[in-house]
């Protein structure tokens, strides 16, 4: 038989909901209302005075040649860390999967770099591939490659697409080996006794009972290249040469904090957020209807 839950007290479920609402009002309806009023005004670094001007802040945005390079700059870097992030993960989590001596170890291995802090990853792939000192760059010299991250703007988006690949492959190895584990394998074996080949036995079977698991981490990993990987981008290249790694949220933190130019970064915060729910919108509403549930 099924087994409901009934709420005697009927203010009992919203108090169980408060604390997350609470939450949710505090830190993000609270903070995206103030961005937009202030997207709207103009300030003084200080906060002291405050003019109305409209979409002023949106027109120069939308003018302006560097801003609008910084969204091809973000999809290409967001593009490139969810494609790479998922598929090396998915990679490393079927091959973890067939391990059968050592297994636990391997799996601890790949784990571990979720525990490192975006900052510290973003020291350790900058010191890896420094020009001068680090090891990896003296190697690619030594084969006769001009490596240089901060002249390269090339070089310098490889460098911080792989620092926020390693960084999150942890994360999507996690789900992707539950979503594995999870699969009966009599239909594997089934499968292999008709005479299909493993690779005809993973994406005809394996792969399309992981695309829950498959859109879950794709939301998840373009909200993570949007957002969470300011604080590599800004410790190994300041969004540089020139403006060639400056995406979105970093031209946020440019524009706030060293140009004290409030009202545009208020404006620009707004516009990341709409872009970011037309995707998280978009991706529900197409490619969810791809997902076997």
């Amino acid at each position: 038989m099924e087994k409901r839950v009934v709420f005697k007290h009927k203010t009992l479920p919203y108090l169980l909901l408060l604390p997350q609402l609470v939450i949710t009002v505090v830190f993000f309806f609270l903070p995206a209302g103030q961005a937009m009023w202030q997207s709207f005004r103009m300030e003084d670094p200080f906060g002291l005075s405050s003019t109305f001007v409209g979409l002023s802040n949106f027109t120069e945005l939308f003018n302006s040649h560097e801003y609008m390079q910084s969204f091809k700059t973000t999809a290409v870097f967001s593009l490139l860390v969810a494609v790479l992030g998922l598929s090396i993960s998915l990679l490393l989590a079927t091959l973890a999967d067939r391990v059968v001596k050592a297994a636990s170890i391997y799996k601890t291995l790949l784990i571990w770099p979720y525990a490192v802090a975006t900052a510290v990853a973003g020291v350790l792939w900058l010191f890896l591939f420094s020009p001068s000192v680090g090891v990896l760059a003296v190697y690619l010299n030594d084969l006769g490659i001009g490596w240089n991250p901060r002249l390269n703007s090339d070089h310098a988006m490889i460098l911080v697409v792989l620092a926020s690949v390693w960084k999150q492959i942890s994360y999507n190895f996690l789900f992707f080996l539950a979503g594995l584990q999870s699969i009966p394998r009599s239909l594997i074996e089934a499968a292999a006794i008709d005479g299909a080949s493993p690779l005809r036995r993973f994406w005809t079977i394996v792969f399309p009972l992981l695309s829950p698991t498959t859109f879950f981490l794709l939301v998840i990993n373009v909200i993570y290249a949007f957002f969470d990987t300011f604080a590599i981008i800004d410790i190994m290249t300041q969004g540089g040469p020139g403006d060639s790694t400056s995406i979105l949220v970093y031209k946020v933190y440019n524009a706030g904090f060293k140009g004290l130019d409030i009202g545009s970064s208020a404006a620009q915060s707004v516009v990341l957020m709409l872009i970011v729910v037309a995707l998280t919108v978009v991706q529900f509403r197409f490619i969810d209807r791809r997902v076997n549930y």
